[in-house]
C-alpha cells in the first residue's frame, strides 16, 4: 500500500463483501461459531453466507451475523434464521453446500427446506 487511495480502493472492494454486521433488518442468519460449532466447520459455513448473500444482492434485507453456543452441539454446524412474523428456523449439520441451497431456495425463494430443518427445539 503506497497511498490513501490504494488504501480507499481496498476498502471499497472488500465493502461489499461484509455482510456481518447488526442491525435490524427482515431476515436475520445466525451461525453458531462456539468452539463445538468451528470445530465441526461451521467457518466455512459462515464464509459460504457471508458471499452468497452478496453475490445473490440480498444484502439490504438480510444480516448475517455469528453467536457463541447454541446449545446442541452434536448437531454442529448449526444456522438459525430469523424472519419478522415468522417461526424461526433451525437448520442442522450444515456444510458450505447447504448453505448455498439455503441462501437460494429460502432466503430467495421463500421456502424452508425441510430435509435440513431439526424440529421443536
Amino acid at each position: 500500500m503506497k497511498s490513501l487511495a490504494e488504501l480507499a480502493a481496498i476498502r471499497e472492494k472488500m465493502q461489499n463483501k461484509v455482510v456481518l454486521r447488526e442491525g435490524s433488518s427482515d431476515i436475520r442468519v445466525v451461525v453458531g461459531m462456539a468452539t463445538c460449532g468451528i470445530a465441526a466447520g461451521a467457518r466455512p459455513v459462515l464464509n459460504t453466507f457471508v458471499e452468497e448473500v452478496a453475490n445473490a444482492g440480498l444484502s439490504d434485507k438480510v444480516i448475517v451475523t455469528q453467536t457463541g453456543c447454541i446449545g446442541i452441539c452434536q448437531f454442529e454446524p448449526v444456522v438459525e434464521i430469523y424472519e419478522s412474523g415468522k417461526d424461526k428456523v433451525t437448520y442442522v449439520k450444515m456444510t458450505p453446500e447447504k448453505a448455498k441451497e439455503v441462501v437460494e431456495k429460502h432466503l430467495k425463494g421463500g421456502s424452508v427446506i425441510e430435509d435440513y430443518v431439526i424440529k421443536n427445539i
